[in-house]
């Protein structure tokens, strides 16, 4: 394994039980291959470092912005989208960490966007079995919630799926469509590729951890696509 003790360095945390940051790291296809590994992957860790993440952010809009409940919920979930914690995550240098099998060490393409953000997850629910709350709010407040202020000042919050249905209506006069193509995984860490359609053509798809965000990368692309 890697030195981990450099990554706490560059993160100023120091676990007090090691286990718990080297679990954070181990995906489920490194256990695979690596059955006699003493640890389990990080599944769990990432079931409850997502309630974790969700309460902070929650907390944190309430206690800080006094706009309505619709716009601080978008507001939430630019923060904790996977493509927002996969880019975190990988600027923090998660990606140098990662237990994987020797396959997924290969695939560089969109599943390893998951697997950094599932791993940033299992990071924070490490961070709070070990070191508590405070702790882990502390991080989310530097690391993440620091980035709220440019979100909503370039207006990076938007609802792409309304946006993709007002220009269709417009411009087509259609109204887009979406179905799930695939899902995968447990029922606490599921993935969909989802097809965003206009009558019976397929502009194009996109992949989320839920239906809703797989939809809404769906209909991210498909603007761009269609140049609207």
């Amino acid at each position: 394994m890697n030195d981990y003790s450099i990554l706490e360095k560059r993160l100023n945390v120091n676990f007090k039980n090691k286990d718990l940051l080297y679990q954070a790291f181990c995906h489920r296809s490194y256990i695979n291959e690596n059955p006699n590994f003493y640890l389990g992957n990080n599944e769990r860790l990432e079931f409850l470092g997502d309630a974790v993440l969700e309460l902070i952010v929650t907390d944190y809009l309430f206690h800080h912005y006094k706009e309505a409940e619709g716009k601080l919920t978008a507001w939430r979930a630019s923060l904790v989208n996977t493509q927002s914690l996969s880019e975190l995550a990988r600027k923090l240098g998660f990606d140098d960490y990662l237990l994987l099998s020797k396959g997924e060490q290969k695939d560089t393409g969109k599943a390893r966007h998951f697997i950094l953000a599932d791993a940033f997850e299992a990071f924070l629910g490490a961070l709070y079995l070990d070191q508590g709350f405070e702790k882990a709010r502390e991080f989310v407040e530097k690391n993440l919630i620091v980035r709220l202020p440019e979100i909503i000042k370039k207006g990076l919050f938007r609802d792409a799926k309304s946006l993709f249905q007002e220009k269709a209506q417009e411009k087509v006069k259609i109204t887009p469509g979406y179905q799930v193509l695939r899902e995968w995984g447990p029922d606490h860490a599921k993935h969909f590729i989802v097809g965003v359609f206009l009558g019976k053509e397929m502009i194009t798809e996109g992949e989320g951890s839920s239906k809703q965000e797989a939809e809404e990368a769906a209909a991210r692309e498909a603007l761009k696509v269609k140049g609207w």
